[in-house]
């Protein structure tokens, strides 16, 4: 099995657990764990699970010229984007948060033009505006509120700027997957994920009832610390080394598929006619701000 294809697959598991992640995380809070809690216990079990890990692997020297990027890769990826998103997740829905997080590919098109120059086509820039007004859609007009979602057009707004924040982590981690391990890079943009967000979880995470708390509710918070946190990011962290960031971005077409039949199937959510005119409209503007030209070869693909 070639290395492209052990690629693909590592990224399509990795949307398969965020898929179902979306509705697992969603019934923990508020009553079981607040969302900055909840990230706290995350990044922290990470952070050991990988420094564990990483005594079976070569040690790796840092270069002090990549410490910077180190740091920003632990923000964008373990603290700004986790954070929104959970917080997000609290206030809006399952299927929502699937499908606006589908802007990630957008933003990050634009984010390189910006960053890296690259050039956006009159093709593109549509596809651009069709996916932002998707997301503007499901923001001004969708529901309000519902019983499990006390404010929807903030969720949707948080999942925006999660899907942001992803896209810089992505261009920022490009550069270091080329020359360190997964294990090495992940140990710690993990251990500075769990020092910035101290701060941020602690209140919330020191509320838990830890004692108290069943077998449903510790078997899902051990799946999101495993399973959503410590193996998507080693997937990708894999997938990046064969694959471009905009091509990663491209699996997240993926989770709504997969969180809507999931979040429906337990009962988590429901769809609405707003949420497919809006995911339709994402989604194709997705497929055309990514579409690549016949006969042009990304270099950094392999």
């Amino acid at each position: 099995m070639n290395s492209r294809l052990l690629a693909l697959i590592a990224a399509t598991a990795a949307s398969t657990i965020y898929g179902v992640n979306h509705t697992i995380a969603k019934g923990l809070m508020p009553n079981v764990i607040g969302p900055y809690g909840f990230i706290l216990l995350r990044v922290t079990g990470a952070a050991l699970l990988f420094w564990i890990i990483s005594f079976f692997y070569p040690s790796e020297k840092i270069d002090k010229k990549d410490w910077f990027r180190i740091i920003a890769c632990a923000f964008f990826g373990m603290v700004l984007n986790m954070n929104t998103f959970f917080k997000g997740l609290e206030l809006s829905t399952p299927i929502n948060s699937s499908v606006v997080i589908t802007l990630s590919p957008v933003l990050l098109l634009i984010l390189s033009a910006f960053f890296l120059k690259e050039k956006i086509t009159w093709l593109k820039s549509i596809g651009i505006g069709l996916g932002l007004i998707g997301a503007l859609l499901l923001i001004l007009f969708g529901i309000k509120t519902q019983p499990n979602a006390p404010n929807i057009p903030l969720g949707n707004t948080l999942f925006i700027v999660n899907a942001a924040s992803y896209s810089f982590y992505l261009i920022f981690v490009k550069p270091l997957v080329a020359k360190y391990s997964g294990i090495t890079l992940m140990k710690f943009f993990f251990l500075f994920a769990v020092l910035i967000n101290i701060p941020i979880g602690f209140t919330e995470f020191s509320n838990v009832a830890w004692l108290e708390l069943d077998f449903d509710a510790i078997w899902k918070l051990a799946f999101v610390v495993v399973c959503t946190t410590v193996l998507t990011y080693l997937f990708n962290i894999y997938a990046l080394k064969q694959l471009s960031p905009s091509t990663i971005g491209a699996f997240i077409y993926l989770q709504p598929l997969l969180a809507a039949v999931f979040a429906i199937l337990t009962g988590a959510d429901k769809l609405t006619p707003l949420r497919v005119v809006a995911a339709g409209l994402i989604f194709l503007g997705v497929f055309l701000s990514t579409r690549k030209r016949k006969g042009v070869v990304k270099v950094s693909e392999k």
